[in-house]
């Protein structure tokens, strides 16, 4: 089922998401419902609170990048309560958008590599280290989980530059091709 995504100004998107129990209700049907809302809205990457649930669930998928970068086409995955246990000095700048924020893409500075604690659907403990676009796009989801989002690491002029867009997301003018819940 396609849920809607619930966009910038919304306050799920600014609360720290709740762990949850390996008997979350419908969990398995949750995080399908992910991947399906994710693959409409054509994005690669989705957290819980953009689909107004205040829990720590994320999900990734790759798979669309496959053709320009053939390494990345075979990540795929559902966290459960991540927790982050290292995120290296160096930092590299990238481009990113967010389907909470619709229209805006800005460069922003991630760490290189991560290392992170997780549970997968089957709630088995996973510890691994990641780097490059795949850490970069755990932690941007990651960030949804700890109610921040991508504008909240771009300069303050940045963001001042882009307030009249931001402002449009919140009153809901603001045109994509999935169904949106706004403030």
């Amino acid at each position: 089922m396609i849920l809607p995504i619930y966009t910038y100004g919304t306050a799920v998107l600014r609360k720290v998401a709740e762990p949850i129990t390996k008997d979350y209700p419908k969990l398995n049907e949750l995080i399908e419902n992910m991947f399906e809302t994710m693959y409409h809205a054509d994005g690669v990457g989705l957290a819980a609170p953009q689909v107004g649930l205040s829990i720590r669930v994320l999900v990734i998928d790759l798979l669309p990048l496959k053709e320009e970068y053939p390494e990345l086409g075979s990540f795929k995955v559902s966290m459960i309560n991540p927790a982050m246990l290292e995120f290296s000095e160096d930092k590299v700048a990238g481009e990113e958008g967010c389907l909470s924020i619709p229209g805006i893409h800005e460069s922003v500075f991630r760490s290189e590599k991560i290392k992170i604690k997780y549970y997968d659907a089957d709630f088995n403990e996973h510890i691994e280290e990641f780097e490059g676009y795949k850490a970069r796009v755990i932690q941007h989801e990651y960030d949804h989980l700890e109610g921040n989002l991508f504008t909240d690491k771009i300069s303050p002029i940045r963001r001042q530059l882009l307030k009249s867009k931001l402002t449009s997301i919140v009153k809901g003018k603001t045109d994509t091709s999935y169904k949106i819940k706004t403030a």
